[in-house]
């Protein structure tokens, strides 16, 4: 096995490798393109020599990046949930495509990588006004690094160029959320529109808004007072679906006695609703659901909190955060991490520690208080015993 250059034009080369076919034993040849000097191509032709016996060569392959990242969509297409592979699709033909997609696959290299993530910051949105967050700049990093970690499995590169690459840092945003009275004036603002119930499971049961308007009343037992989370609704560009909650599975949410009234007080008033229209209200019901009791988008559930919120002096924040002001309310009232983990369908107690360590001070100094009391209480028992 040996290997020889040739000077194309100045700075381009041409490698050639000589190799016996295993088959017929005749001589077969490898070309190359290489750009550099000639001890550079030489150090190359070195190194294809050196992977073809130790068994990593790769064959040449023009196959740009927007070509392998268009095979790729289609691969996870059946290993990912269908929004998911929607957002990998936009990163990776949006994003990705248009910074670093005219690359050949086999020649993309750490260096290019890091300099699109600066371009991207610096002027990567799509209407010319100005560069994306660092929080997409990190999805593309991700998306990139999965679909080049299956370019390694399919032996298409012999390494994943994304490992040597650092994706921009995120700074964490702040978590803005209602307190017991702005949530107290939430509700009574709210006391007369369709939004008081979506907005009572998000803020009361820590629901998520996908939760919500896949929850039907077969899975709400007042009697027992408590809801079962069996669904969420996934909306995507073909309509709305509807699959297994976030964590990958149920949980059973207990309501509170104030749940409970609103609960049943919704019952009875969409029943009526629907009765004026000739539908009977049934177990398979949304709870949450238009006048027709056709179920709501997500989406529609979130333009009509911005639009309602908007008539209110109350903060500005995301239908999101009332969740967030859920596990907030229960961990700043002394309520255990793992159960506020269990209610909200965290996946492990880790990450609603993380999410809500801004609680945890003072829950800490509350322990320490109540730790102190207890311990002095005993030892004046003790003392008073040994007097």
């Amino acid at each position: 096995m040996k290997g020889s250059i040739r000077e194309r034009s100045p700075g381009h080369w041409a490698i050639i490798l000589d190799t016996p076919d295993p088959a017929s034993g005749k001589r077969r040849r490898k070309w190359h393109s290489f750009t550099g000097t000639k001890r550079q191509a030489q150090v190359e032709c070195a190194r294809l020599i050196s992977a073809m016996k130790g068994g990593t060569y790769l064959e040449p392959d023009k196959t740009t990046l927007a070509a392998f990242l268009d095979r790729w969509i289609h691969h996870i297409k059946a290993h990912v949930s269908p929004r998911s592979h929607e957002r990998y699709a936009d990163l990776a033909r949006k994003n990705i495509a248009p910074l670093l997609g005219g690359i050949v696959l086999s020649k993309l290299r750490p260096a290019q990588i890091a300099a699109s993530y600066t371009t991207a910051l610096a002027s990567g949105r799509r209407d010319g006004k100005g560069g994306l967050s660092p929080r997409t700049v990190h999805h593309m990093h991700r998306v990139l690094k999965q679909a080049l970690g299956q370019a390694v499995k399919w032996e298409l590169l012999n390494r994943n160029p994304c490992d040597a690459v650092d994706p921009p840092k995120v700074e964490r945003v702040s978590m803005h959320t209602f307190d017991l009275p702005q949530t107290a004036e939430l509700i009574d603002a709210l006391r007369n529109t369709r939004m008081l119930v979506p907005a009572l499971l998000a803020v009361l049961c820590g629901l998520r808004r996908g939760e919500i308007a896949a929850l039907r009343w077969r899975n709400v037992d007042v009697t027992a007072g408590q809801i079962a989370v069996v669904e969420s609704a996934e909306e995507t560009k073909d309509g709305v679906r509807y699959k297994e909650p976030k964590s990958g599975r149920a949980r059973t949410v207990a309501l509170s006695s104030t749940m409970i009234d609103e609960l049943k007080a919704h019952r009875a008033r969409q029943a009526q609703e629907l009765l004026r229209l000739g539908v009977r209200l049934s177990d398979d019901s949304f709870v949450v659901a238009q006048a027709d009791a056709h179920p709501l988008k997500p989406t529609s559930i979130t333009h009509e909190w911005v639009r309602l919120l908007g008539q209110t002096a109350l903060p500005r924040i995301r239908f999101h955060d009332l969740r967030h002001a859920h596990a907030t309310h229960m961990l700043a009232s002394g309520v255990h991490p793992k159960i506020a983990s269990e209610r909200l369908g965290h996946s492990k107690v880790g990450i609603t520690l993380d999410l809500y360590s801004h609680v945890l001070p003072g829950m800490q100094a509350d322990a320490v208080v109540r730790v102190d009391d207890a311990l002095r209480d005993a030892i004046n028992k003790r003392t008073k015993s040994i007097g």
